[in-house]
């Protein structure tokens, strides 16, 4: 259901920027950086891959790529089938994105009212998206639903952007650090949710982003390990922590 073969992204430094500061004073040159370099490996159906490596490894830019929002400098990727460059929007159309920074809700209105407001970009009428949500289950209770977003937590606002997610059912999901600013039970239970509920009764593939080798071992079925942009391990999340030579690159 993911299938990403040799994609690599290079960030050059910002030229305009560099010109604005050079009257003031002379600024060192900088090299460009590589964010992802020959990246390659696969998802299944109803597959749990985690994406595991340390904070600047390229997994939030891996991401960006397969959720056609970045695009790669070379390699090729296809989303349930859809390659991202020829084919964006049935990519985008076929996968939920979860984001570990999330901003983009309307903390004047409230998580019902945010998630009926983008549930319209999907087609979805207000029934559907109040039936939709109560399926599934324990994220967020109609409680906190019925409150303003200005008085959500952030791993509240973690949990409305799964949901948000899922509204329109993907076929896959790409979840960026999911359990960021979730208290420890929380975030178990949306891994448990991810692994049992999502991947295992509904067979969602899952590309599960994480700095959190413990988790990537209690949600993940097979895990990538991503140091400097570089894939430089894949297996199950076991077999990795056994290697700590491996491990020791992050």
């Amino acid at each position: 259901m993911i299938e990403v073969r040799g994609l690599s992204k290079r960030f050059s430094p910002v030229q305009g920027l560099r010109g604005m500061v050079g009257g003031l004073f002379r600024a060192a040159p900088q090299a460009s950086v590589t964010a992802l370099d020959e990246v390659s490996f696969s998802v299944g159906k109803g597959e749990v891959f985690g994406l595991v490596g340390p904070n600047g490894a390229g997994k939030t830019t891996l991401i960006k790529v397969l959720a056609t929002l970045v695009l790669p400098d070379s390699g090729d990727a296809a989303v349930a089938g859809h390659d991202i460059l020829a084919d964006p929007c049935r990519v985008k159309a076929s996968m939920g994105l979860v984001t570990g920074d999330e901003r983009s809700f309307y903390w004047r209105l409230t998580g019902w009212q945010n998630l009926e407001f983008f549930g319209a970009f999907q087609g979805l009428p207000v029934g559907r998206v109040r039936e939709r949500v109560r399926g599934l289950g324990p994220l967020l209770d109609g409680d906190a639903l019925d409150r303003r977003v200005a008085e959500y937590s952030a791993g509240m606002r973690q949990r409305l952007g799964l949901l948000r997610a899922l509204l329109h059912d993907p076929e896959v999901l790409l979840l960026d650090e999911p359990t960021k600013s979730i208290d420890p039970a929380g975030a178990a239970m949306v891994g448990r949710f991810v692994r049992d509920e999502l991947a295992g009764r509904q067979g969602k593939s899952v590309l599960f982003a994480t700095h959190n080798m413990a988790e990537a071992e209690a949600v993940c079925g097979r895990v990538g390990l991503l140091v400097q942009g570089r894939l430089v391990a894949q297996g199950a999340p076991h077999d990795i922590r056994e290697r700590p030579e491996l491990l020791s690159h992050g």
